[in-house]
Order: structure tokens, then sequence, then C-alpha cells
């Protein structure tokens, strides 16, 4: 019965029996058909509201068959889309939560984290990526009146958002002198590189991590082929190119592989190699014991995930090089011989590796770097005791903090006779000679590399030293 001819003829009698309840409709269907782009805009926020709130990995959210069910059920290219979102949203987060508390005469309730990554999501849209303005307003708007929590602030969200879109200029400027990266980090980088070089710092992991090989043989050949630039490492860097890695010229035949520059740095340490016998003892996915390998080296490499072993591989497979695998706890490794020497690759809180992983610096926090440098300990002493008398072992993270790194080498060198560090020359690194410290260490951070052409994107953080059983 149609709500215009409702003049019910029936008895009044049949009036008074109780007649079922119409069923609501839902909002989102009062409000009529669901606008392009919402589920995008509300899959972005419930995944910042997971790394932010819940401390959840990005790259577990974002897996194509495991991830967040509101991101997998999205189109390929509105997968793109959240992801792009995410990332300038988690690189971007404090600049953008210091603009949208400049607009508010009272904070937020405490109860309103759900709108606080709605407004999150939009303002990242209009200040840092190339979506139209009026496009993330509404779609915000939209999302915040198609949530109970947040209806009641819709029109809040509309004002701010549109304030923030007529005075991007100012704002953006205003926002250079706000450290992009949570406090408890930031404070961190001043107290052990000082404010200047932590403010380069934190800026520069504002660029998104160029693609660097690193190649069989012959950089110079290879980067004049794919358009690249050789490294101070030996790697080549690429240039920006649409298209896929394996349909890049030499991946099918197995004459290269991607790895950060700084993360190339460990296995080049140890010196002639050829002939002696190595243990990678965190080895996946296969990077470091690939070079290894190319060096000469017998090599034995561990790693504690089977899933991890089978990547690594497929990884050698691809590159026609073999090693001997073993699924283990490296801390449970007791070698039936000793090694001449050791790379420990350490869990750590890759702190360094911001420009390609933006969310860990909100996954992480302190007492998660307090833990691992005490794990880094117990493994780099159990290294030790895997090589032979004279060996040495490569420790190394990409973590930029050095509770992670030199405090941890501080430590194991300086508790007894039995170990101790072989320097690193700065005269062998041409063009890093600054990421060599006085004793003889390696420290990169992601300002190190000029940010402009040809090396365009900066390198990743990271730590290591070479230590010689006595």
């Amino acid at each position: 019965m149609s709500a215009e001819n409702n003049n019910d003829s029936r008895p009044k009698q049949n009036r008074s029996r109780k007649e079922p309840a119409k069923s609501k409709r839902p909002a989102q269907e009062q409000r009529g058909p669901e606008k392009p782009g919402l589920r995008t805009r509300q899959a972005a926020a419930k995944i910042l509201g997971a790394v932010v709130d819940r401390k959840t990995s990005l790259d577990g959210m974002l897996d194509h068959e495991h991830g967040n069910p509101a991101y997998r059920e999205l189109s390929e290219a509105d997968r793109a889309l959240v992801r792009a979102i995410l990332n300038s949203a988690l690189r971007h987060l404090p600049r953008i939560q210091a603009a949208i508390g400049s607009m508010l005469q009272t904070p937020l309730p405490e109860g309103a984290r759900a709108l606080d990554h709605v407004l999150a999501v939009a303002a990242a849209q209009i200040l840092y990526l190339d979506v139209p303005d009026h496009s993330a307003v509404d779609l915000a708007v939209e999302q915040a009146q198609a949530d109970p929590r947040n209806r009641r602030f819709a029109n809040l969200v509309n004002a701010i958002l549109r304030r923030l879109s007529r005075e991007k200029d100012t704002i953006l400027e205003n926002l250079r002198t706000v450290p992009a990266m949570p406090d408890w980090f930031f404070d961190r980088l001043v107290e052990r590189y000082g404010r200047e070089q932590a403010d380069l710092i934190a800026e520069a992991q504002l660029t998104p991590a160029a693609i660097d090989l690193t190649v069989k043989s012959d950089p110079d050949a290879w980067a004049e082929r794919l358009g690249g630039t050789v490294l101070p490492t030996g790697s080549v860097r690429l240039a920006e190119f649409s298209g896929s890695i394996p349909s890049l010229a030499g991946f099918s035949d197995g004459e290269w592989w991607v790895q950060d520059a700084a993360a190339s740095i460990p296995a080049r340490l140890f010196g002639s190699i050829a002939g002696k016998t190595v243990v990678d003892l965190c080895a996946a996915p296969g990077g470091k014991t690939a070079q290894l390998i190319l060096a000469g080296a017998e090599v034995t490499a561990l790693d504690q995930s089977s899933s991890r072993l089978r990547r690594l591989k497929g990884n050698l497979e691809r590159l026609g090089l073999e090693a001997q695998m073993k699924e283990t706890n490296m801390a449970d490794f007791r070698p039936d011989e000793l090694f001449d020497a050791a790379l420990l690759d350490a869990p750590c809180s890759s702190t360094g590796t911001t420009r390609r992983h933006p969310d860990v610096l909100w996954t992480k926090g302190p007492e998660d770097i307090e833990k691992l440098a005490l794990l880094q300990e117990r493994l780099l002493r159990h290294a030790l005791t895997v090589v032979k008398p004279g060996g040495i072992v490569v420790f190394s993270n990409c973590s930029l903090d050095p509770r992670e790194g030199e405090e941890v080498v501080d430590r194991v060198v300086a508790a007894g006779d039995d170990y101790e560090r072989v320097p690193v020359l700065a005269e062998n690194w041409q063009g890093l000679e600054d990421a060599i410290t006085p004793l003889g260490e390696v420290r990169t951070t992601p300002s190190m590399f000029p940010l402009d052409p040809p090396f365009a994107g900066g390198l990743d953080g990271f730590y290591a030293a070479v230590i010689r059983r006595k």
C-alpha cells in the first residue's frame, strides 16, 4: 500500500489489531545511491585507524590475499588509491594533525578516533595528493553521515576541510616547521644526531624510496641499459619508470635483484671471502646471501621461517645461485664446524626504512626498541661463537636508533678481550665517506644522499660494524 493512498476503508475494529512494524531502510539507502569512491575512503580510514590505534602492520593489511576485507573487495585502481592515501597520510600525519588541530576551538572528544581518521584521510588528499578537493570534502562528509558515531560531526567535517582547501598554500607553509615524525622518535633523533640533522632526516623520509638494483657484474653497462645511475655502493639506481620490475631487461635472466643501496653495504664489508665458509644467519629474502655467493663464498643460509626460506630459494633460483639452506632459529644453531665468517642482519625496529614503510614509526615505540636491542645483543654474542678464532662477524640492521646499533656493539666489545672492532676505512668508500664513523662503523641516514637527480631518493637508515673473534 502506498503512502499516497493510505485511506484505509477497513472497519475500525480491524484497525485495533496490531500490525507488523514496517522495517526501517538503512540510512545509506535513505540517502540514495552510494557515492563512487566512498568505499575507497572508508577502507583507507579503517586501515589508518588499525595502524595508528592498534599498531597493525600496513603491509599485512594491504596483502591482496589475506589483507583487510574492505581493501580486498576493491578494484585494483581503488586499491592503488588507498595505498597512495595511506602512504601520504602516514608520512605527513603529525603535520595533518597539526593543521586540523589549528582549526578546532576545542579538541575532538576522546571517543572520536574514527572521526580523526576520516579527517586525516581527507586532509592527506587535499594537502598532498592530486585529488580534487571538492571530491575529498564531499566523500569525507558522506563518511561522517554514514557512521552513527560521526553523524553529528558532519557539518564540522565540512567546515574544516573546506577551510583546508581554501587556505592550503598558507597551511602548508606553516607546517614546514612541524617535524613529520611522531614526537617520541623525533626526540630520539635529536638526542643522537642533533636538531639540524634530525630535521634533515625527518624531511628526507618524506621522499619515496627510489628503486636500487644490485647487479651481478658491470654496473655501468646496466645503468646505461636501464637508464639508471651507478651509486657509490655499486648499486644501480633507476630513474622513475612506469611498468613492473619483472618486465625490465635482465630480470628473467637473473642479472640483478632489487636491494636498497644501504642494504647492500654489509655484505661488502667482509673483504676477500672467495673460497671461505660464510653463514648468513638471518638470510631471507636473500639479497645479502646472493652477494656473498657472488663474492665466491661457500654460503649457508639460515632462517626460522619455512615460507621465508622458500622465498629465498626462489630468489636464488632466478639468479642462478646456490646456497646450503637450514630452517632453524639462529639462536639454536650449533654448527658441527665453525665458519670463517658470519653475517648477522639482525631483527630490528626498521626505523631506517620509513621512506618505503611509513607505518613503522606508528606501529613501534620506545619499548620495542629496548626489547629488540636486548635481542640483538644476545644474537650477536651467539653469532661470534659460530666463527673460528680470527673469524669475523658483520653485524647490521636497518634502524636509525643507536640503541640498536652502536650501543649493542659497544657492550659486546667492552665485555672482555675476546672480540675487537675491525675499522671500516673511509678511503675504501668514496662518495660515502660521511657514512663511516670515527670508530670505523657504517651509519647511513635517509638524508645522506642528495634528494635531487641523479641520486634522487636518499638511502635507508642502516648500521653495520665488523667484529673479529680473537
